[in-house]
Formats: structure tokens, C-alpha cells, sequence
């Protein structure tokens, strides 16, 4: 990908404006995104599953019916497996992996909903205090996926209430990639495996407390026990 970027930026043939700053950037932007977020995002989906085990019961039931338990998930399962869906779509609402998005920068003075924002203003989007502002979201501190069941709502920043990556020419540019990344691994986790907390450690004494930062990982890293759930054929490499 740098080497066209390079070519890009090179070639004098091409209506290309690509500034070697940029270039810079650009590159320091994707490897920033692409660390950790999809991670921390099955990370949290995982704890708040540990909490409700009853919710763990729901997908895991949609998993058999859809796919049974003589394959593993594949890409093409993931559009119809909607309670899956609706897990990771909560997780985002609850906790977006970068809770102030990217910083964006006003091109030309403008008024947004009566404010007046001048030109060069460097604005910072909260999707963490959009996804719980009780308006649009009734009980936002409450992990509830079923909100999201029978709701035409995406996270691809057409709806305002949920903006997990940003909306726009300036949104996540990496978001499909890292949506399919998060799709793939929760499948895979929850249809493989049974998950519980350590024998000497409480669902309630679960700490859900969350570090700051550019994103928003766990402030303690969760442990929990994995237990197979499918013929033991199908975890041989």
C-alpha cells in the first residue's frame, strides 16, 4: 500500500495532490486504527456476555441453528446470524473503540444546530457520550442487544445516534475491514467455546471499569476460562 502511495504521490502524469506529510499521516492513522481496536471491541463484548450468561445462551443457540456444530462459521454466515448483530452493535454503542473519534478541523466557517463554528475550529465528535445519552437510547448503561433486533440501524455513520467510526469523507477508513474482523472473531469465539469466569471469581465483582486514551481498552485485562463446545475434530490444525 505505501509503495502506490509513493507512486502516487511520484507520478507526474497523475491529478494527485499527496504530499509526502501526508503520506505520513496517512500511514501513522492506519496503524494507529488497526492495533488494538477490533480486539478491544471482542474484549468488551466478551465481559458484558459473562455478566448475562442468558445472552450467551441466545447466540449461541442462533449459531447452532444456523450453522450446527460440524463446521466452523464462515464470512458468508454473518448476514444471517442478526442476534450477533445486534451483541456487536451494542458493544460499539456502550463502547466505542475510540471514544472521540478522529479530530476533524472546520474547512470554512459554518453553523451547526445555532452554534457558529469559525473556520480552522478543531472539533472532537464524543461518540461515547452519544451512544449513552438517554434521548435516543432508553437505560444506555444497560447491555441490552434485543434494542437493536428489528431496527434499521447500522454503524456505517448514516445514523447519528450510533457513530462507532465516524461518519463522512473523514470516518474510519478501515471500518469494513475491522467490522468483518470483530464479525468473524465473535462468531468464531462464541460458536467454539464456552465462557466462564475463574472458579474463585464472582460475575457480580467483574470490574468493567474502562482505561483512557485514544481508545478505549479494559483498565484490567479480563480473565476467563475457555471450555470447547464442538467435536473435538474440528479444533485440530
Amino acid at each position: 500500500m505505501v509503495d502506490l502511495l509513493l507512486q502516487l504521490a511520484d507520478d507526474p502524469d497523475l491529478d494527485v495532490e499527496l504530499s509526502y506529510d501526508a503520506l505520513r499521516g496517512l500511514t501513522l492513522d492506519l496503524m494507529a486504527g488497526g492495533t488494538d481496536t477490533a480486539a478491544i471491541t471482542v474484549e468488551w463484548a466478551i465481559s458484558e456476555l459473562i455478566k448475562q450468561p442468558q445472552l450467551i445462551r441466545q447466540v449461541t443457540e442462533e449459531l447452532d441453528k444456523v450453522i450446527g456444530r460440524e463446521r466452523w462459521v464462515e464470512e458468508k454466515d454473518i448476514p444471517h446470524l442478526p442476534y450477533l448483530d445486534a451483541i456487536i452493535k451494542e458493544t460499539l454503542r456502550k463502547y466505542p473503540v475510540a471514544p472521540l473519534l478522529a479530530p476533524h478541523l472546520a474547512m470554512e466557517d459554518c453553523n451547526v444546530a445555532g452554534y457558529d463554528i469559525r473556520k480552522g475550529t478543531r472539533v472532537f465528535v464524543n461518540a461515547w457520550s452519544i451512544g449513552r445519552n438517554p434521548s435516543p437510547w432508553e437505560q444506555p448503561e444497560e447491555f441490552r442487544p434485543e434494542r437493536f433486533l428489528g431496527r434499521n440501524i447500522d454503524v456505517k455513520g448514516q445514523d447519528f445516534e450510533l457513530l462507532p467510526f465516524g461518519a463522512g469523507r473523514r470516518m474510519c477508513p478501515g471500518y469494513n475491514l475491522g467490522l468483518k474482523m470483530v464479525q468473524l472473531s465473535m462468531a468464531n469465539l462464541l460458536q467454539g467455546f464456552n465462557w466462564k469466569l475463574p472458579d474463585n471469581a464472582k460475575v457480580e465483582d467483574l470490574n468493567m471499569e474502562e482505561a483512557c486514551g485514544l481508545t478505549l481498552p479494559r483498565k484490567f485485562p479480563l480473565v476467563a476460562v475457555m471450555e470447547p463446545r464442538l467435536s473435538l475434530h474440528l479444533y485440530k490444525t
